[in-house]
């Protein structure tokens, strides 16, 4: 029982960051598209850039405190990275330069949203896996 609610957890910490991530790119596809002024999309955009830091990193400890050493490895390289880039204070974006930023800036978020689709397949699996095994 306590296998499920661990992936559960982790299923929704999962979605949430998704969710974080897939509203910064909306915003950056606004702003690419001018329904979005620079100002008011570096704004959005940096007051979530925090909260989905936290996020991936409390997803991190739940699969170590879970036993799922696995997937916790899969996700230390990102917190690393995100770890890396707010101790260099690289994690914001700036609104004077975001038009210079937007690609790589849009790569970055795509690239990422691609890795949570992964560990997002892999975790259902793995969800799957743990209720057949305590269904018998």
């Amino acid at each position: 029982m306590w296998g499920i609610l661990g992936w559960l957890l982790n299923f929704v910490l999962l979605m949430a960051v998704m969710g974080i991530v897939g509203f910064q790119l909306m915003n950056l596809t606004d702003l690419e598209t001018d329904y979005i002024n620079p100002y008011d999309s570096a704004n959005q955009i940096n007051a979530v850039v925090l909260p989905e830091y936290i996020i991936l990193g409390l997803l991190c400890m739940s699969f170590l405190f879970t036993g799922h050493w696995f997937m916790c490895l899969l996700c230390v390289p990102c917190v690393y990275h995100n770890l890396r880039l707010y101790i260099q204070r690289q994690h914001l974006i700036d609104v004077t330069e975001i038009y210079n930023q937007m690609n790589r800036e849009k790569q970055r978020r795509f690239f990422k949203l691609g890795y949570l689709v992964i560990l997002l397949v892999m975790s259902i699996f793995w969800l799957l896996w743990t209720v057949g095994e305590e269904g018998d």
